[in-house]
């Protein structure tokens, strides 16, 4: 159960992400706010300061609490790339620069992977393929399945700044796979790609790691392509 300050920080987090609260916007006082959500001054006051560690709240005196610019955000907090999500600010460019990180991190751990990874760490990520594939079959939840899959190698490349971004990461994915999942066929067009990514970082190839990874995203960049494209067409529909 979410605790009362945890409601709070979500729901200002959504309501700036979804541009309710707009950059250089100033937020109501502090007895305002309270008074509109019903809690407690100091709920507030912790918000805002959780929300300024952030990036996207500044206090000034005498001038209020104002909403900064994007360019301020901490982009790679969990918390952040959840609220943008939920607002439904995942835009075109967002999407585009989800894939192109992607392409300069998951390869290159996936080849790292390939050519570290321990048997207890290639197990895990048979584990974890294995799981995906039951829930395209219908037995289980793909999302969490294909971000324990992609977490598999990140924690097997056994590169220690790689594996320190990984919350971070896996609130990045976890987004990308989120809209992934909703199209259609999507998830069971991507398994033989997963599965072919797990076959070569268990054959120790590193070659074909990176070749399968970059292949994995290139797919899921063409289908949130076609996904903006039907939406443009159902707009043009209507």
């Amino acid at each position: 159960m979410l605790t009362v300050f945890r409601q709070v920080l979500d729901r200002l987090g959504e309501q700036i992400c979804s541009g309710h609260f707009a950059p250089g916007d100033v937020l109501p006082s502090e007895p305002e706010l309270a008074q509109q959500l019903a809690v407690s001054r100091i709920t507030i006051r912790e918000s805002v300061k959780s929300l300024s560690a952030k990036g996207m709240l500044e206090v000034r005196r005498r001038h209020g609490t104002v909403v900064t610019a994007r360019t301020r955000w901490q982009l790679f907090d969990p918390d952040v790339i959840a609220w943008r999500a939920k607002a439904g600010t995942v835009d075109t460019v967002l999407i585009r620069d989800l894939m192109e990180l992607r392409r300069i991190i998951e390869p290159q751990a996936a080849k790292l992977a390939a050519a570290r990874a321990t048997d207890m760490e290639r197990r895990a990520l048979r584990y974890a393929y294995d799981a995906m594939a039951a829930a395209v079959a219908g037995r289980g939840e793909y999302v969490p399945a294909d971000l324990a899959f992609h977490g598999a190698i990140f924690s097997a490349c056994n590169n220690q700044f790689i594996q320190q971004m990984q919350t971070a990461l896996s609130a990045i994915l976890r987004t990308s796979f989120a809209l992934s999942s909703e199209i259609e066929g999507g998830p069971a067009r991507s398994l033989p790609m997963h599965e072919a990514l797990c076959r070569a970082i268990e054959q120790a190839n590193p070659a074909a790691a990176e070749r399968a990874a970059l292949e994995l995203i290139d797919r899921a960049a063409n289908d949130f392509a076609d996904r903006e494209a039907i939406l443009k067409n159902a707009a043009v529909a209507t």
